[in-house]
């Protein structure tokens, strides 16, 4: 049946902090005429009080909250795609390596997505964006725990099917016409 969860298309988008992966996702999102994006930070960020963030170390509390935020943004993905909807999750990936994303890799049309440029290109990134603020200074410190966590897993993660791409020398709409040409997907089919 068109548009039911069987075929409507989720693509999970991953990276480290500064590297694209909200901008190309909504990018993503709006070459589809019914589109859903779904960034976990923004679920994350619901929390009023009490909200733990990623630092020097992943505490068991900042692992619980991860889990949750996933959880929902998993219910949410699959209520938008069983109504017809190309949905997009962005997230970050973590020591756990995004393991509460396991049964996606057998749905269909799921396309998991890791953008990872070298870090000195978030780096770069990073400070046009957040400058000297605070938000720039913290993410300039994450970004090297973030990469310690995926990097050394990428060849194996590109192994297991995941669209692993370097967006060093590409735009927002050259990285999501890489992300379509590399998993198939033709917008309006």
């Amino acid at each position: 049946m068109p548009g039911s969860a069987a075929t409507a298309p989720v693509f999970l988008v991953v990276g480290p902090p500064a590297v694209g992966k909200t901008t190309a996702s909504r990018a993503l999102a709006d070459r589809f005429a019914r589109a859903v994006h779904i960034p976990v930070d923004d679920i994350r960020h619901m929390v009023v009080s009490g909200l733990a963030l990623p630092a020097d170390d992943w505490t068991d509390e900042l692992s619980r909250q991860i889990t949750l935020a996933r959880g929902v943004a998993l219910r949410m993905a699959e209520d938008y795609a069983a109504a017809g909807f190309m949905v997009v999750v962005d997230d970050f990936p973590d020591p756990d390596l995004l393991a509460e994303y396991a049964d996606l890799a057998g749905r269909p049309r799921t396309h998991r997505v890791l953008l990872l440029p070298p870090m000195a290109v978030a780096l770069r990134r990073n400070r046009e964006r957040s400058g000297d603020g605070p938000a720039g200074a913290y993410i300039e410190g994450a970004l090297p725990l973030a990469y310690a966590v995926v990097q050394p897993h990428a060849d194996r993660l590109a192994a297991e099917g995941w669209v692993v791409l370097d967006t060093t020398a590409l735009g927002v709409e050259e990285t999501v016409d890489e992300i379509l040409a590399r998993t198939g997907e033709r917008p309006g089919a």
